[in-house]
């Protein structure tokens, strides 16, 4: 597969997900930058490969693809790593947390950081409603029994999803005082923890998001492009 790879990422965007499990799958890659400050992701050329103008998209040998969760799914079965196989007990499981991450958690924080996509008029209330249920759903995952991947040494497609999630919440979507890491200790464990991993780190350069990018997070300082 080598040189099949290109991400068409920005700075501390969703495809920072994707470059985490690239990292930590040592697979060879290209990254193309899409220029946020020009909306380059709502271009014609880039809404041929995303028709949603999102980022990312992972351009394969089968054509591209986008949504974050089904890039490190398909990412995850290719290699045979980073997830439970499909004909073992745990894979149910696996599935269940990956959906979880994407259409819950990830859905609640669009939510808070573009509240003008979800209301004609963009409101206090509307922001606050999403904090408590972001808390609330923090609180879920930290209480969680069957999270093995929360808990693990190991490198799994959850934690490279979960990871950028909690330094978004750190850093974005206005008012961050809702939100701090320390009161859930199993997942301020996890950040401190994932981002000492050489993967991390090699990610964590690429884009210009600081030392403790997980646990302790500074605007990310990208050498190319922006995160806005």
């Amino acid at each position: 597969m080598e040189n099949a790879l290109r991400l068409h990422y920005a700075p501390d965007n969703a495809s920072l997900c994707v470059r985490l499990v690239l990292e930590e799958m040592a697979l060879p890659f290209e990254t193309v930058l899409v220029d946020r400050s020009k909306s380059a992701q709502k271009s014609a050329q880039y809404l041929t490969m995303n028709p949603n103008g999102l980022i990312p998209v992972l351009e394969t040998p089968h054509g591209p693809m986008f949504e974050t969760a089904a890039i490190l799914l398909w990412l995850a079965d290719l290699e045979k790593v980073m997830i439970p196989a499909p004909d073992t007990p745990e894979r149910a499981h696996a599935l269940q947390w990956l959906f979880w991450l994407s259409n819950t958690f990830h859905a609640s924080l669009r939510m808070l950081f573009y509240p003008d996509k979800y209301t004609r008029k963009a409101s206090d209330t509307l922001s606050e409603m999403t904090r408590e249920r972001l808390v609330t759903q923090l609180d879920m995952l930290a209480a969680a029994q069957t999270v093995p991947w929360r808990d693990s040494q190991d490198a799994t497609i959850h934690a490279c999803y979960l990871a950028p999630l909690l330094r978004w919440c750190a850093l974005y979507g206005g008012s961050t005082e809702w939100f701090d890491l320390s009161r859930w200790p199993k997942l301020h464990a996890f950040a401190q923890r994932f981002e000492t991993r050489p993967a991390v780190v090699r990610a964590a350069k690429a884009e210009g998001l600081g030392q403790t990018p997980i646990s302790a997070p500074s605007p990310c300082c990208p050498p190319e492009g922006t995160a806005l």
